[in-house]
C-alpha cells in the first residue's frame, strides 16, 4: 500500500452485509473524526449546486434518453440498485437502464469473464448490455440520474465509486476506509484506469484512500474537468 495509508484514521467498526435479504442491513462504520472530504460544507454546497443545475439543464436529455431506452428494450428506463455509502449506510443508486431486464440473474454465470479487480465486477463485452445501453456506457450518460443521489446527499460529484453490498462483504479493515467519504460520480481510478483490464484492487484502493486523505476543492475541480474530457472522448465501456 502507498504511504498515504499510514495517515488515514482507522474505523472503529467493520461493515457487515447480510446477503440473505433484498435490503441488506449494514453496520455503520463508527468514527470519532471523519476526514474533511466527508464533512466539508464547501464540498457539499458545490455538489448540491452543480447537481441541481445539471438536473435542470439536462432535463431534455433525460427525457430523450428515457424514450430511447424504452423504444430499445422496454420499460422501465431507469434502474436502481442497493449500494453502500458514507459510514456503511445503504442507499439506492439510480442509472438509466443499459442492460436487458433480469440482468442481475445472469451475473453469476458471467463471473469467470470478470475483468475488474476483485471484488468489483465488470465485463467489457457484457452480453446483457442493450444497443442503446452500449452507447450510454461509452458516453457515461447512464450515470446522469445519480445527480439526484448527489442532491439528496447520498453521493458526491467526486469520490470512491459506490460499492455493492456483496463487494463490501469482502472488504478488510483497510478497504473499509473507502467508506469514510461519500461515493462519487467519478474518481481518480475511473479517470486513469478505465481502459485497463485485470488491474489490482489494491491499486484502486490506494487511489481512493489517497483522494480521501489529500482532498481539496481544487482537486475535485481538476477531476471533474478530466471526467468531462473522458465523456467527450466517449471512452467509457
Amino acid at each position: 500500500m502507498s504511504e498515504v495509508l499510514q495517515h488515514v484514521p482507522e474505523p472503529l467498526e467493520g461493515v457487515r452485509a447480510d446477503l440473505a435479504g433484498q435490503t441488506s442491513d449494514l453496520e455503520r462504520v463508527a468514527s470519532a473524526h471523519l476526514p474533511a472530504v466527508a464533512t466539508s460544507r464547501l464540498k457539499i454546497a458545490v455538489d448540491i449546486t452543480f447537481a441541481l443545475v445539471g438536473l435542470i439543464v439536462l432535463l431534455p436529455a433525460f427525457i430523450l434518453i428515457a424514450i430511447f431506452v424504452i423504444l430499445d428494450s422496454g420499460w422501465p428506463p431507469l434502474y436502481s440498485q442497493d449500494r453502500v455509502g458514507l459510514n456503511g449506510r445503504p442507499f439506492r443508486i439510480w442509472k438509466f437502464r443499459t442492460m436487458v431486464n433480469g440482468a442481475e440473474a445472469m451475473r453469476e454465470r458471467l463471473m469467470p469473464l470478470n475483468e475488474a479487480p476483485f471484488p468489483a465486477f465488470k465485463v467489457r463485452r457484457d452480453p446483457r448490455i442493450t444497443r442503446v445501453g452500449r452507447f450510454l456506457r461509452r458516453t457515461s450518460l447512464d450515470e446522469l440520474p445519480q445527480l439526484w443521489n448527489v442532491v439528496i446527499g447520498d453521493m458526491s460529484l467526486v469520490g470512491p465509486r459506490p460499492a455493492l453490498p456483496g463487494e463490501v462483504k469482502h472488504y478488510d479493515v483497510v478497504a473499509r476506509r473507502r467508506l469514510r467519504a461519500r461515493p462519487g460520480l467519478t474518481c481518480i481510478w475511473q479517470i486513469e484506469n478505465r481502459h485497463r483490464a485485470g488491474a489490482a484492487f489494491d491499486q484502486w484502493l490506494d487511489q481512493d484512500l489517497e483522494y480521501i486523505q489529500k482532498w481539496t476543492i481544487g482537486l475535485d475541480i481538476v477531476l471533474i474537468v478530466k471526467s468531462v474530457r473522458e465523456v467527450v472522448r466517449m471512452s467509457g465501456h
